[in-house]
């Protein structure tokens, strides 16, 4: 992240959870045992941060309000709420740092099965 409270202030929104600050550039999210840490590179800002290649994707049981939130939040590139051809239906986002994420609804999670 280029900007570490604006980046704890989305994920905050988004996740409908405060985190917490663990080091001066660091603040973690724990996401039912899985961490989401959001890390400010030490540095030239902006040569340093790069975003994330991969989306991150996180199972919820309310698609469409983690998208109103994702909307909120300050999302950007926001799909909108699809069925997908394997089945889950969710949706696409970026934070605004370019890095990209996933909504999935929990019932219809598909888990390679």
């Amino acid at each position: 992240m280029s900007d570490i409270e604006a980046a704890a202030r989305f994920y905050a929104g988004l996740l409908e959870d405060p985190g917490r600050r663990v080091w001066s550039n660091r603040h973690y999210f724990d996401c039912g045992g899985t961490i989401v840490a959001c890390v400010e590179p030490a540095g030239d800002r902006d040569e340093a941060f790069r975003p994330n290649p991969e989306h991150i994707y996180f199972s919820v049981d309310d698609v469409d309000a983690a998208r109103e939130r994702a909307a909120g939040a300050g999302a950007v590139e926001l799909s909108e709420v699809a069925v997908q051809s394997w089945g889950e239906r969710s949706f696409y986002a970026r934070d605004p740092f370019g890095n990209p994420i996933c909504f999935v609804d929990s019932g219809t999670l598909f888990t390679g099965e």
